[in-house]
């Protein structure tokens, strides 16, 4: 969108501020057809340039051009090529017998001159051009010159350009509105949702940007929006640790969930807990968690020094990150007293054939329940 104001103060004139005119619709729309095909076709915005004209004694439609160019560039807009702008004159006797072209002409020789031809384009061609002729017409010769002499001019603007922005930034300007696509494995849709959304709305309560995810074709189609850099980006790196895999010998920053007798648990990555043992705590021994000085809430850094293939749990170690005390011994598993003399149980019992079984073969009948409890001898 290019929004081109001409005010009435811009050429001293003293007139009340209505409608806008056929002049600024038309010179407006000049100044967007020589711009908009050198924005890049992959642009995921809608872009507004505002050329307010304070003062005009020239072209402001080819100020416009130019001054429009340079925002695009300023803003980190990724122009195909940069657009310039130049407007020729014409001033000739009676049946085109002697004439002069003009270049950058001022208000005084577009009023009394005999043309107004306005060029826009790269360093390879046009991309827009607008004629006001106040002749019968003109001949080929004079239009040849006139086009030679508009790319002259535009190649000294586009020096000049160049001179000043020899390329886009590297990156939108903090404060522009910005959109950011990702796509995730289907695995990752409900963890960055959360129960009943928990996690979405927490994104969007703490940055401030505006995250919707859909699954299409198997995948998370997430896209994020925001009214900044600093909201954008915040939000990106909490979907990014969500879906990201731990790994090991790296180092997170932390909150401490719980603490047990033997030691805390912390939630290094979102949704991901691993166990702080007390002795992965410091090199020092400590004879309870209250000696770590640890509480719940606390923000620590760890790293992952294992995770288990079989239940995938992860145990973190704050010590690993400290420096090793000089002469420092690992404490060896206390053994158990010595085994009593002999080092085993003996001989075991010499075997031999059991006693012939009771005539019968069985046990007997069995009685038809116990029968009356036989009393003790201390009751008789």
């Amino acid at each position: 969108l290019l929004h081109y104001n001409f005010p009435a103060f811009s050429t001293g004139e003293a007139r009340p501020q209505r409608g806008i005119s056929r002049r600024e619709i038309g010179h407006g729309n000049l100044a967007h057809r020589a711009l908009k095909r050198m924005l890049p076709d992959d642009l995921p915005y809608t872009v507004r340039i505002v050329s307010d004209i304070l003062e005009s004694n020239g072209s402001s439609s080819m100020a416009t051009v130019c001054a429009g160019c340079l925002a695009l560039l300023d803003a980190g807009v990724k122009m195909k090529k940069p657009v310039a702008g130049i407007a020729m004159g014409l001033i000739t006797d009676e049946g085109n017998v002697k004439h002069a072209v003009l270049s950058d002409i001022l208000g005084d020789e577009d009023h009394l001159g005999d043309m107004d031809f306005k060029v826009t384009g790269t360093v390879d061609g046009i991309t827009a051009t607008q004629m006001d002729i106040k002749c019968d017409g003109l001949p080929y010769e004079i239009l040849e010159q006139a086009l030679r002499q508009a790319k002259e001019g535009r190649l000294h603007i586009l020096k000049i350009i160049n001179e000043t922005i020899p390329a886009p930034r590297e990156d939108y300007k903090p404060h522009v509105p910005r959109i950011v696509a990702m796509t995730v494995d289907k695995e990752f849709i409900g963890a960055i949702i959360g129960k009943g959304g928990e996690v979405i709305q927490g994104i969007q309560e703490t940055t401030g940007a505006t995250v919707t995810i859909d699954e299409i074709d198997g995948k998370g189609e997430i896209e994020i929006s925001a009214a900044n850099k600093e909201c954008i980006d915040a939000a990106v790196a909490r979907i990014k640790e969500i879906i990201a895999v731990p790994e090991l010998d790296k180092v997170y920053t932390g909150k401490v969930r719980s603490i047990l007798e033997f030691g805390a648990f912390v939630e290094f990555m979102p949704g991901r807990d691993g166990l702080l043992h007390i002795s992965e705590i410091s090199w020092d021994r400590l004879e309870s968690m209250e000696a770590s000085g640890l509480h719940e809430g606390d923000e620590v850094t760890v790293k992952l020094i294992e995770i288990d293939k079989k239940t995938g749990k992860f145990r973190l170690s704050m010590r690993a990150l400290q420096e090793k005390p000089e002469g420092y011994e690992e404490r060896r598993p206390e053994r158990r007293g010595p085994r009593r003399e002999g080092g085993d149980r003996g001989p075991r019992r010499e075997g031999g054939p059991r006693g012939p079984r009771r005539e019968g073969g069985d046990r007997g009948p069995r009685h038809e329940g116990r029968g009356p409890r036989q009393p003790r001898h201390d009751e008789e």
